[in-house]
């Protein structure tokens, strides 16, 4: 695992987690520099993802190295956390333990699915070779670039890193990262004491998702962005900018 600190180390803090098949120098690229103006930054990249030849083993183990962290650093509290996609996923379970504590919980547009045995095989097996077999040939590469665009208004050099984060990782990190996320499941209700949620909702994903985040949570704060999946980290500024003001705003809010 690794934990690299950085920004603001007289602010408030702050951990980035990120999502399915991501370092955080890729995921949090459009965000990192400005986050580090106001902030004290803790970005994580888990095992399998950390350049050190370790295996993503599941996610209750990385939940818990991600706690001792905290714990053996800053006391057993931090100020805020933010999930990308997957990432959320380590919010929730964070919240859920209460090992730690958190004053402010941001979920980045996650989908929260979860599912039995062998349901998360079962997509894992149709999933994974999808992000990982795009990148073995040009062609396929190519393709896999311009529908990102297409889909998200990245940029190319925005899709390229993207493309190339994927293509890096041992697909068995990938695979164990994405079948455990299915199996590592949320409460419904969910409340601690002097914890916020906050939910960035990416309303182009649909209304599903809006209703999944009021059953696992009690009351969440959640704000509303016409945008696709996580598209304020790698779309233009009309989304970066609007969601940071808001990351801001969650952050300076009374817990």
């Amino acid at each position: 695992m690794q934990f690299d600190e950085m920004g603001n180390k007289s602010g408030k803090t702050l951990m980035l987690l990120p999502g399915t098949a991501c370092d955080y120098q890729t995921n949090f690229a459009a965000v990192l520099d400005r986050l580090g103006v106001k902030y004290h930054l803790i970005c994580v990249n888990y095992d399998g993802f950390d350049g050190s030849g370790s295996v993503f083993p599941d996610m209750i183990t990385v939940t818990e190295k991600i706690e001792k962290y905290i714990t053996e650093h800053f006391d057993g509290k931090i100020d805020g956390v933010i999930g990308s996609s997957l990432g959320s996923s380590f919010v929730g379970q964070l919240i859920q333990r209460e090992n730690i504590h958190i004053d402010h919980g941001i979920f980045g547009s996650p989908d929260l699915d979860q599912s039995g045995r062998f349901s998360a095989w079962l997509q894992s097996k149709l999933v994974v070779p999808l992000l990982t077999s795009f990148t073995k040939s040009e062609k396929k590469k190519t393709k896999s670039k311009e529908k990102l665009k297409a889909a998200f208004e990245m940029n190319d050099e925005t899709a390229d890193r993207f493309i190339g984060c994927f293509a890096k990782f041992d697909p068995v990190s990938i695979k164990n990262e994405y079948y455990t996320d299915l199996l590592t499941w949320l409460q419904e209700d969910i409340h601690v004491e002097h914890t916020r949620v906050h939910f960035i909702y990416a309303k182009k994903m649909g209304e599903k998702y809006l209703k999944r985040y009021k059953k696992y949570f009690r009351d969440p704060d959640i704000r509303e962005f016409d945008m696709q999946h996580e598209q304020w980290l790698f779309g233009g500024e009309q989304y970066t900018l609007p969601v940071l003001s808001v990351i801001d705003e969650f952050m300076g809010m009374p817990v």
